[in-house]
């Protein structure tokens, strides 16, 4: 049984989701609330260094890292592939998931824009606008790689869910959440919505997890 450490609205954990449901894994959920700082606590630090979350746990293995998860997932579960079979398809693709999870994601992260507010001083107008900043620049590139590669208009990559997608919803997610304005990525959007109406995107959402807070 394979086991998650996770966060309802992290999106690295999403994207770790959205892959075990993708390929039909059956997983335990280890919610670590952000708020009570449980990510901190000496436990976690124990299963994850760098307290981090996602971390997912294999047979007592602990691999960290979204997209380290997702690569050995793709690799002890192939089918389906999340990454195309020839090596340029596959650096195309991987180019498209990091282009997210390095050069996006990493700027918008809580634990950074929490420092922005609470150690530089900065109001949450200006955090606002860092973070609708970092969101434009990086999916004015993507929107391009997403009408040159898409085969569909439903996949960022040919026609079947990819590493790329995996990695693109979350991300839009949150920016929905931040009202960032994406009538400016069409090709981008459309992919989302689309993928958002999946079995397995539906089942990873932040709102179906147990931890998110349930409405009154």
């Amino acid at each position: 049984m394979l086991s998650l450490y996770t966060m309802w609205r992290s999106s690295a954990a999403y994207r770790v989701r959205i892959a075990l449901h993708v390929k039909g894994l059956s997983y335990t959920s280890i919610p670590k609330s952000f708020a009570a700082a449980e990510h901190k606590a000496a436990d976690y630090i124990a299963v994850n260094p760098q307290g981090l979350i996602p971390s997912l746990v294999d047979d007592g293995h602990v691999i960290p890292q979204s997209l380290a998860i997702i690569e050995y997932l793709d690799e002890r579960h192939p089918l389906p592939h999340l990454l195309p079979s020839k090596a340029l398809q596959r650096a195309e693709v991987r180019s498209m998931a990091l282009s997210i999870a390095c050069d996006i994601h990493p700027l918008n992260n809580l634990r950074v824009l929490n420092y922005l507010r609470e150690r530089l001083g900065h109001d949450q107008n200006t955090v606002d606008m860092w973070y609708r900043h970092w969101i434009a620049e990086g999916f004015s590139g993507f929107e391009a790689l997403c009408q040159r590669y898409s085969g569909d208009g439903k996949h960022c990559y040919g026609e079947e869910i990819t590493l790329a997608d995996v990695c693109l919803v979350p991300q839009v997610a949150n920016a929905r959440r931040l009202k960032c304005d994406l009538s400016q990525y069409p090709a981008l959007t459309a992919i989302a919505q689309a993928l958002e109406a999946q079995p397995a995107f539906i089942a990873a959402a932040p709102d179906r997890q147990a931890d998110a807070p349930q409405e009154k």
